[in-house]
């Protein structure tokens, strides 16, 4: 069992806070979440995953709630998208413990670089909502953007929050604040998805889980605030730190595992 004394629950907690702040705005939380988590001695790479996964839940709702109560969130795409995140989460949990990190690691370097580059590209991209489709091409495309992250946040986690905002600003043509409020609904199907399957298997670590999630929540909710409060200009700015952080960090994490330096 992974030992937890006071001074790592409150390192936790901290660690929490500043995911929670960072997945309220543009996702991306588990960056720092997730690497805390590992450092804790005795921790699993598989527990951690999901034990980080009771952090963020706390954290995705309060953001959730907050965003639907201060902005439109379009509820008849969030929450199909979050059914097929949901049932997609469940499946990519289940085959945690059996596919390596390593594998998706040069595929999701790849998408975080194209991303990084469409956005910094277009700067105008996400200011104000211009809808691509329509009707039922437009409830396909967001369940299918659903399934596909959703399966990746079941596996592993880190940037599902900043894969969902990004797939709704440059695919369906969402603006970045209502984005992000949808994304957080979706992140927390896919977050409650992962915990169906890695609760009832016993791979959750609860003092840990509850100490990010204290964090998270607080987190969480602060950092809601101020993405409705500074709009979408805001949210954009913080989206390409974070994405930028995430390439850097899997570059790193890449050559290590290539044996670069």
């Amino acid at each position: 069992m992974p030992e937890i004394d006071l001074t790592v629950l409150l390192l936790l907690v901290l660690a929490g806070l500043a995911a929670g702040w960072v997945d309220a705005v543009v996702g991306g939380g588990g960056l720092i979440q997730l690497p805390a988590l590992l450092l804790v001695p005795g921790m699993s790479p598989l527990a951690a995953v999901a034990t980080n996964k009771v952090g963020s839940i706390m954290g995705t709702t309060v953001s959730s709630i907050t965003y639907y109560r201060r902005v439109h969130v379009d509820l008849r795409t969030a929450l199909p998208m979050a059914g097929a995140a949901l049932l997609a989460a469940i499946g990519g949990a289940v085959i945690a413990s059996s596919i390596p990190e390593q594998a998706f690691t040069p595929i999701i370097l790849a998408a975080c670089v194209a991303v990084l580059v469409y956005t910094v590209a277009r700067p105008n991209v996400g200011r104000d909502n211009a809808l691509r489709l329509t009707g039922a091409r437009h409830l396909a495309a967001a369940c299918a953007i659903g399934a596909v992250i959703g399966l990746y946040d079941g596996v592993i986690g880190p940037g599902t929050g900043s894969f969902l905002v990004i797939s709704l600003v440059g695919l369906l043509g969402y603006a970045f604040l209502q984005a992000s409020g949808i994304a957080k609904i979706v992140n927390l199907a896919t977050n409650l998805g992962a915990l169906l399957f890695f609760v009832p298997a016993g791979h959750v670590v609860w003092a840990a889980g509850l100490a990010v999630g204290v964090g998270n929540l607080a987190g969480g909710y602060l950092g809601a605030r101020m993405a409705v409060a500074r709009g979408s200009g805001f949210v954009r700015v913080v989206f390409v730190v974070v994405v930028s952080v995430l390439v850097l960090r899997l570059g790193w994490q890449m050559g290590d595992e290539l044996g670069w330096w």
